[in-house]
């Protein structure tokens, strides 16, 4: 089944609508540090591999989700633009979270080759952006609710 796309006012919107919706960031620690939606949970869907200078799959996403998201919870997956939230709200619903839809556009918008606009971000749209780092939803301290306590 696909994964339900909604655009960032849509998102503020359910954040502030007193439904208790989580916001799911799943860009990497770094990313999540040079910005974010107030009060997000930032659990990375890929992680930078010093040997391999590339982003490879968190192997820890899944149950690290598993033991800080309810699976009855309703969660906004965000990216920066998109995609790898797109695809960690599918991993979500075939984990059997029937509440998750994603952030089309994410945090930064997707842009084309020559930088313009093609579908208006979380910043885009001047909607609050939080620099605070190190608290309960950062990745550090989620991870180490996660059985095995996995390293970040």
């Amino acid at each position: 089944m696909p994964v339900k796309q909604i655009l960032p006012p849509e998102a503020k919107s359910l954040l502030d609508s007193g439904q208790n919706y989580i916001y799911l960031d799943v860009r990497s620690t770094m990313e999540f540090e040079q910005g974010h939606v107030p009060g997000a949970l930032n659990i990375p869907l890929l992680q930078f591999d010093i040997d391999r200078r590339q982003l490879i799959p968190n192997p820890d996403f899944m149950p690290v989700v598993e033991a800080v998201v309810a699976r009855d919870a309703r969660v906004i997956c965000a990216c920066a633009s998109g995609q790898r939230s797109d695809r960690a709200a599918g991993l979500m619903q075939q984990a059997g979270y029937a509440n998750v839809v994603n952030m089309a556009g994410g945090f930064t918008g997707v842009r084309d080759p020559m930088g313009r606009i093609l579908v208006q971000g979380w910043r885009d749209h001047g909607l609050p952006v939080s620099l605070e780092t190190g608290g309960e939803q950062s990745y550090a301290a989620l991870v180490r609710r996660a059985p095995g306590d996995p390293a970040p």
